[in-house]
This record gives C-alpha cells, structure tokens and sequence, in this order.
C-alpha cells in the first residue's frame, strides 16, 4: 500500500491526476490529509471539486500554528498512523509544504516505509524561504525522485544525489489543467469584468506587516488606471485581515472570497494578466499562456523567467509598475517546458517499477 500525504491547496489539485491513475490501475492507496489548509474554502471545496475519493481520505486535523508546532503535530500524528499499518511499502509526498516534509521524516525513521518525492529538485536558492529549506530535507531523505524539468534534475545531481535515483516525469499541473474533467468547466470564455488582471498576495514576506501589502496595491491600482484594467483579487484569509486596513480603490481593485479551482483557472485563463506571489501560479499561468509578474526576490520555477512569461518583481522602487508594462509589450514564444500531460501515467509506472524492486532505503 502507498499513503499519499498532503494538507494544502495545490497538493490537492496536483496530486488529483495520481490519485485518478492509482485508481483505474488498481493501486492500493489511502490519503493521509494533515490539515494544514483546514478551511473550507481553502481545502474541502477543492476535494469535493476533483472528487477525490472521501472513504480514502484520513484527516488528521491538525491545523494552523507555528511552523515548529505544526510540522511537530504532523509527524507524530503520521509514524502513529505509518506504524499502525504492516502493509505500508512507501509514502508519497509532493512539493514543498509543511506536510510533505513531515511525512517524509516520519517515514525516513520507519525502516520499510520509502519515500517518494514528486516535484522534487525545485530550488530558489532562498534560505530565507521556508519551503526551500523543506524541499531540500524532502530531497535528501527521499528514496526515489521524480522531477518536472531537467533543471530541477541538474539541482539535485549537484547535491549528490545518486542519478539513479531520479527520474524526470514533467509536472502533473498540466495533467490536472489538460485533462478532460477540468477542460469542460474552464473552457467556457468569461469576460464578465472586461479587461482585469488577477492579483494573488499570501507569501509572508509581502504580508509580515500592512505597508508591503499597500505598496503592492498602490502599484495595482496604478496599473488600473493606466490601463483600465479591473484588479480582481481573491484574497487569502490572512490577508484579508490586513487588507481591511488599507484605504482603496474598490471600484478598480475587487477583492473576492477565495475560488474553487475551476472558477479561479477560468479567471486567470481570460485575464491579460496575473500578479503574484505564488509558486503555483508561476506555472498555471504559463500553462494557459497568460504573462506573470511575480512578487518575490527569488523563483524555483525557473523556466518561466527563461521563456519570458514570467518576470521576477520587487516591492521596492516601483519596479511592479514598470515591470507590468514591459511584459505587456513582450511578444512572447509560449512553450509549455513542464511535460504534455502524461506525468501522472510517467510517474505510476516509475514508482511501480521502484516498488517492485524492493531495494533498501537509501540506496
């Protein structure tokens, strides 16, 4: 059996594409949910939405807190969990968050439970960014990697981590995008707000206090002016707190309740332009060809700063203003670098390959 452990948004929607070809193969699985997105809109509408299969799925609840305590109660409620089960051949982790880096360490303690990391290989080279220090103990506990580029593959051979060891399948975000289930709710065009740029702001280095959250805005509603272009902004819960602090322009920057996940792609497929701090949007947007501006002093999703769809932006000296207009301009050569689609099926029959071997950890 594999557990497939996950607690936030995007582990949701990436990992709904293995989940769906664990099933149609027959895959004995469960799905441990941490809790770590514990709000309804921020975790049980998108597993109601992708239907992923609720008698699968244990819910740890273990919710919000420090990064110390949270990450603490997960790995205890998991090797509980883990040791509870003889039938456990490997977990499966993926990306960077809080809970995938409990899952593996839990498992990293348990001698016949391997590790399997997806969207491994990932590196800003930011220590200052919590989830660069989680990929990197991901990475270097983990038993098999599998990688959405060749960059991501170089990484990790530069840290010295056995080749054989890794595998590069593309990433299963185009799977979740391109596959049929999520095409015929997205497809429909929606220019119900006319021209508008979607605007995404979570990361704690732009929500630590309300002035970097302003400057943000006030940079936005500059771009609303110049360009008459509506700001559309689903706004995270904690943002939001600080957002009602802020004087603005309502009628230029809309601030909504987080989406679902087929109306945020429908949004973001139609808009001329999106705006964030996001990991996850870096690759969405360049998925459905939409030019990005991302608020951050770093990336781990370097492919999109090589193609040109994706410019790295910072609070300080007005650079999103300026920056908007010049991606704007750009005539850029769209060219998906993170796989086909088929990364979930590339992945399967790996992990499969991986499993039946039954070699020791570490190797």
């Amino acid at each position: 059996m594999i557990i497939i452990i996950l607690g936030t948004r995007p582990e949701i929607i990436k990992l709904f594409p293995i989940v769906n070809t664990f099933i149609n193969n027959k895959i004995p699985f469960k799905i441990l949910h941490t809790g770590q997105h514990y709000t309804f809109k921020l975790s049980n509408t998108f597993i109601d939405q992708l239907r992923l299969p609720a008698k699968k799925i244990i819910n740890l609840k273990v919710g919000s807190g420090t990064h110390g305590n949270q990450t603490a109660l997960m790995i205890n409620k998991i090797e509980k969990y883990l040791n509870s089960n003889k039938k456990i051949k490997a977990v499966l982790v993926y990306g960077d968050t809080n809970s995938a880096l409990a899952g593996s360490l839990a498992a990293s303690k348990i001698q016949n439970i391997k590790i399997i990391h997806l969207e491994a290989g990932l590196r800003s080279f930011d220590k200052d960014m919590p989830e660069e220090v989680n990929r990197r103990i991901i990475d270097h506990s983990s038993d098999l990697l599998l990688c959405p580029t060749k960059i991501s593959k170089k990484y990790l051979l530069n840290e010295g981590i056995p080749n054989k060891k890794i595998f590069v399948t593309g990433n299963t975000i185009v799977d979740a995008i391109k596959s049929p289930f999520t095409q015929k709710f997205i497809n429909v065009k929606n220019n119900s707000h006319g021209d508008y740029v979607v605007l995404t702001i979570h990361r704690e280095e732009n929500t630590r206090n309300k002035n970097n959250l302003k400057k943000i805005i006030n940079e936005m509603i500059k771009i609303s002016k110049n360009k008459n272009y509506k700001i559309i902004f689903p706004t995270h819960p904690k943002t939001k707190k600080l957002l009602n602090k802020i004087k603005y322009d309502k009628s230029r920057l809309i601030s909504t309740e987080p989406m679902d996940y087929f109306s945020f792609l429908t949004l973001l497929k139609n808009a001329k332009l999106a705006v964030s701090d996001s990991g996850g949007i870096q690759e969405e947007a360049c998925i459905l060809k939409v030019p990005l501006i991302t608020i951050r002093n770093s990336t781990e999703r370097p492919e999109t700063i090589h193609m040109g769809c994706n410019i790295l932006s910072k609070i300080r000296d007005k650079m999103i203003y300026k920056d908007v207009l010049k991606i704007l301009k750009r005539n850029i050569k769209w060219k998906n670098p993170y796989g086909n689609g088929n990364a979930s099926q590339k992945s399967y029959k790996i992990i499969k390959q991986f499993i039946k071997k039954n070699e020791p950890k570490f190797y």
